[in-house]
């Protein structure tokens, strides 16, 4: 066992000599070797690599925003954008000096954000804008005013209550050449809901109707969001609105010229037949559906102002409510006998209903056929001897079939 003790010395000693021996020339054994390498791994981590690392997490992120910062005179045509590099967008608000707040969306990952309509014209924006690191951005810019600008005119009057043949008419102050954009912007709905297309009369004029008369008690809304619309070149639109127009009770008047009567009809129910007189065979009446769309308790009427010259001019016409731009009118006459109405027809082509000098007498027909109609009532004339009346002539689009109608809509 001794000498086994000391056998074993040798060795030992063998070993920490070859230990002293690596120590001395600067080698590490295995284990610490194995332990320098993990050293050594993470004194690399802290090396140049390292440092890139850091000083990509460390980048401040960039914001660009689209008009640039300071531009006075920046287009509206296109939307705002706004782009960031070395980052991710945490919230970005676009607002106007108007009032008006630009909503949009971001892309995928958040580096760009894109308002979901173009800024207005003439209008002074501020962009505030939050990285996800925190960096706050704030840009302005100030759109350019349009050089030229067109309105719509729109009939009937915002809050009205009009007759069930009243369709919603639009006249515009500048020519439209590019109709499929502007009536893009204009929408009308309806409670009860129906369908309603546009019809374009001429480049100035817009309709819109349904197929087939307004049901008593609808409630139409007028949306038009014409601002900044090009509606030709160079011109664009300034109105963006919300108007609301009432439908009341459904009355519809029929006008026989063989009979020379007019029958009313209200809710489907007759209320009321007139006697009256129409255009002679020389000036004969146009035949077809006509809208009221004008009322005037006395007015003045010329037959200069019609092409027939001076064959009259009366100063008070009583009862008057126009049928076309051309100047078909159903009016009160006082000037005529009694015995006319109901049996010739002997006006210029106007409808007339025996009345009273000074509109004051509620006994007359006249007087009763007026006091009893809306604008936007229908008159209906049959048997005129005349050609149907041009569906632009007044606001008589009905005399359109609904398919001839659709095909002048530009969208």
């Amino acid at each position: 066992m001794g000498d086994s003790h000391i056998s074993n010395r040798p060795e030992q000693s063998e070993k920490w000599s070859r230990r002293g021996i690596l120590a001395a020339l600067g080698a590490v054994p295995a284990a610490t070797l194995l332990t320098g390498c993990g050293s050594g791994s993470a004194h690399t981590a802290q090396g140049p690599a390292a440092t890139a690392s850091v000083r990509a997490a460390t980048k401040k992120a960039v914001v660009t925003v689209t008009p640039a910062d300071g531009a006075t005179k920046a287009g509206f045509g296109a939307p705002v954008e706004v782009v960031v590099t070395d980052g991710t967008l945490a919230s970005v608000k676009v607002s106007g000096n108007d009032g008006s707040v630009l909503e949009g969306s971001y892309n995928d990952d958040r580096t760009a954000w894109t308002s979901s309509r173009n800024p207005y014209s003439g209008t002074r924006y501020t962009v505030a804008v939050t990285t996800q690191g925190g960096t706050e951005e704030t840009a302005t810019f100030t759109t350019a005013a349009p050089g030229e600008t067109f309105l719509g005119y729109f009939t009937p009057e915002a809050g009205s209550t009009s007759g069930v043949g009243m369709p919603v008419s639009i006249n515009f102050t500048r020519a439209v050449s590019d109709r499929a954009a502007v009536q893009k912007a204009i929408t009308v709905t309806a409670e009860p809901a129906v369908e309603i297309v546009g019809h374009w009369f001429s480049d100035t004029r817009l309709d819109f109707r349904p197929e087939t008369y307004w049901a008593a008690g609808t409630r139409i809304t007028l949306g038009l969001r014409l601002k900044d619309v090009q509606g030709a070149d160079g011109v664009y639109g300034v109105q963006s609105k919300d108007v609301t127009f009432h439908i009341g009770r459904e009355q519809i008047s029929t006008v026989d010229l063989a009979t020379k009567e007019m029958t009313v009809r209200r809710g489907g129910e007759t209320v009321d037949t007139y006697p009256v007189s129409g255009g002679d065979a020389e000036h004969t009446t146009w035949s077809g559906i006509m809208v009221i769309s004008e009322r005037f308790e006395q007015t003045r009427m010329e037959s200069s102002t019609v092409g027939l010259g001076d064959e009259y001019d009366i100063s008070d016409v009583p009862h008057a409510q126009r049928l076309t731009t051309s100047g078909t009118f159903v009016h009160g006459n006082y000037w005529a006998s009694t015995a006319v109405f109901g049996h010739q027809n002997t006006s210029h082509g106007c409808i007339g209903l025996h009345d009273t000098k000074g509109a004051n007498d509620s006994s007359v027909d006249g007087y009763r056929f007026y006091d009893s109609s809306l604008l936007g009532d229908v008159v209906i004339v049959k048997n005129s001897g005349e050609r149907t009346v041009e569906a632009s002539n007044g606001l008589n689009g009905w005399n359109l079939s609904w398919s001839d109608w659709k095909t002048g809509s530009a969208l």
